[in-house]
């Protein structure tokens, strides 16, 4: 009979180094992972992956969204752009691509005129 010949399970941390972790985890929190990781001669994933494995890692509070800019929707732009009565309703459809920014870009720059229009012909 053959006897198969035993595998050689490989430890990739052993109980000393996962009792240094958790120790010094404990202490430092999510700020010392590269010391850890340091310390043990791991990679920083893998220090946090044995954490996580561990039942010991807690992720990071993520900080409040970046407030939304509440201004005009890019529709509400192209409808105000359209009521100036300058340009055709197939060049006001060609700008969907543009960002709102441009919109209003040019909004501004056609009220702007037709203001300057109109101050001219007040004079006059």
């Amino acid at each position: 009979m053959a006897t198969k010949a035993t595998k050689e399970v490989k430890v990739n941390y052993t109980d000393e180094m996962v009792e240094k972790i958790l120790t010094m985890y404990g202490e430092l929190g999510n700020d010392g992972i590269d010391a850890i990781a340091a310390a043990v001669g791991r990679p920083v994933r893998s220090v946090r992956a044995k954490l996580v494995r561990e039942g010991a890692y807690k992720a990071p509070v993520k900080g409040p969204k970046a407030e939304k800019d509440e201004g005009p929707t890019k529709k509400e732009l192209l409808n105000t752009l359209d009521g100036l009565g300058v340009l055709s309703a197939d060049t006001v459809t060609g700008l969907n691509g543009a960002t709102k920014g441009a919109i209003a870009d040019v909004i501004a720059f056609i009220e702007a005129a037709q203001a300057a229009e109109a101050d001219e012909t007040a004079d006059e």
